[in-house]
């Protein structure tokens, strides 16, 4: 099982993008190359939500690591203001072959890059390879920052500077094993950070992948959806997302982007205003409940109060309860969770590695497990018992979804999966494992290995 999560960069390029410095300045009318990196594993869902988002008849096709679009400047805004699942949105400006750190230069080179920023604006290089034979990716991007300062210092006689924090000008270069291509970013900060988020609790999921553990789970905030459910919501990002699916809130529209300071797309700010308003029309009362709380009041506090920031309070019920106690909010609907896995603090302070406390009158010293606590349990397997047993009991008719690094869940839980979907959260390599509740669901002895 390989440790260390795929890349999400946009691999070999499909076709090469080239200016010379002598070609007339460049504008952003054109139809041109994006590219959308996303967690391994999620690119299908992205391929859709593309389609969704994008004017009928645009091409989108799957890639490693992301998905390429070809499209234009309003292509760019809608997926910036529109996609729950991509990372950012990268604007291709050259790729083609190379071989070594000169063949970066003039690949730079030959970029207008006056039609971009000034020499009074600053910029940054960022690097990703896969199976590269270049021995320093720092100074691969050294080397493009070179061709961006050299081209500018010729044609205006002044240079810009550097600035790694919040540069005008965000350059993305990947390198493969052959092919090389550089693109501008286009979102500035990654599209997890929404907009809302100041309170984080402790470890606190990324939105993107609670937006990608809801399209694994087929959760739309349709009524035939039904009812959500998270019962560890932490920070209550999986409730917040899901609570801004159900009401038709762009994931965008609370935030800036990097585009906007960018000068070719200065002319076309009035059509940002336009998609942000379109956005804004489009919000709407939800159709179906969302539960969510933890057994932490803290944590429920958190999670309330990001939801007043999201905008979403309306559409979430929240309760602090036990997840091994918590009843059923209804007689069906999808239970979705990422129960803490040795990221999260106790929940009511009591050291970096008590996670549950399953029960108020509880005297059991909390069993540690891969540097986990469950109080009130035995140790994990009988924590994971009794959650079945409570599912089992209490959530007939439910369909339970449980995103783990643990490839053994279903032995421990002693119910037998009907789906796995590998997933990623950041560098842990996780599952998402899908059980459908039915009265006296059946036990099973052993899991197959994914």
């Amino acid at each position: 099982m390989n440790p260390n999560p795929p890349s999400a960069s946009p691999g070999a390029p499909r076709r090469v993008v080239r200016a010379g410095t002598g070609a007339p300045r460049p504008t952003v009318s054109a139809i041109a190359q994006l590219f959308l990196p996303c967690s391994a594993g999620t690119e299908p869902w992205l391929v859709e939500e593309c389609q969704r988002l994008l004017p009928a008849g645009t091409v989108v096709e799957a890639g490693r690591g992301g998905v390429y679009v070809d499209g234009g400047p309003e292509h760019a805004m809608r997926l910036n203001i529109g996609s729950r699942l991509a990372q950012r949105v990268l604007w291709q400006v050259a790729a083609g072959p190379y071989r070594d750190e000169h063949d970066l230069y003039d690949l730079a080179r030959s970029v207008r890059w006056d039609a971009w920023i000034t020499p009074r604006e600053t910029l940054r290089v960022d690097a990703s390879a896969w199976r590269s034979p270049l021995q320093s990716l720092n100074f691969a991007s050294l080397r493009i920052k070179d061709a961006v300062c050299d081209q500018l210092r010729e044609l205006t006689g002044e240079r810009p500077s550097v600035d790694t924090r919040f540069p005008d000008l965000a350059l993305v270069l990947h390198v493969g094993p052959e092919q090389a291509s550089l693109s501008v970013d286009l979102s500035g900060e990654a599209l997890f950070k929404r907009g809302w988020r100041e309170a984080k609790g402790e470890a606190p999921l990324k939105e993107t992948l609670a937006a990608s553990m809801l399209a694994a789970a087929g959760w739309q905030g349709r009524e035939e959806d039904g009812g959500l459910l998270d019962p560890c919501c932490g920070a209550g990002t999986i409730a917040i997302e899901a609570a801004q699916i159900a009401c038709g809130i762009a994931p965008g529209m609370l935030r800036r982007f990097a585009f906007e300071k960018l000068l070719p797309f200065r002319e076309h700010l009035n059509m940002l205003r336009h998609l942000r308003e379109e956005a804004q029309s489009l919000v709407h009362a939800p159709r179906v409940p969302i539960w969510t709380g933890d057994v932490s009041f803290r944590m429920t506090d958190f999670a309330t109060r990001n939801a007043e920031r999201a905008g979403v309070t309306h559409a979430i019920e929240f309760k602090t309860a036990d997840a091994l106690q918590r009843p059923a909010p209804a007689d069906h609907g999808t239970l979705l969770m990422n129960p803490p896995y040795g990221e999260r603090i106790a929940p009511k302070g009591q050291g970096q590695s008590h996670v549950y406390q399953a029960g108020a009158n509880s005297r059991a010293e909390p069993a540690m497990i891969q540097g986990e606590a469950f109080e009130g349990a035995a140790d994990a397997s009988d924590f994971y018992r009794r959650l079945a047993a409570h599912w089992k009991a209490h959530y007939s008719g439910w369909t339970a979804w449980v995103l783990t690094p643990e490839a053994k869940l279903p032995s421990l839980l002693r119910l037998k999966e009907s789906r796995r979907v590998p997933m990623w959260n950041g560098p842990i390599e996780c599952r998402m494992f899908r059980f459908d509740m039915v009265a006296g669901s059946a036990r099973q002895d052993a899991s197959p290995e994914a």
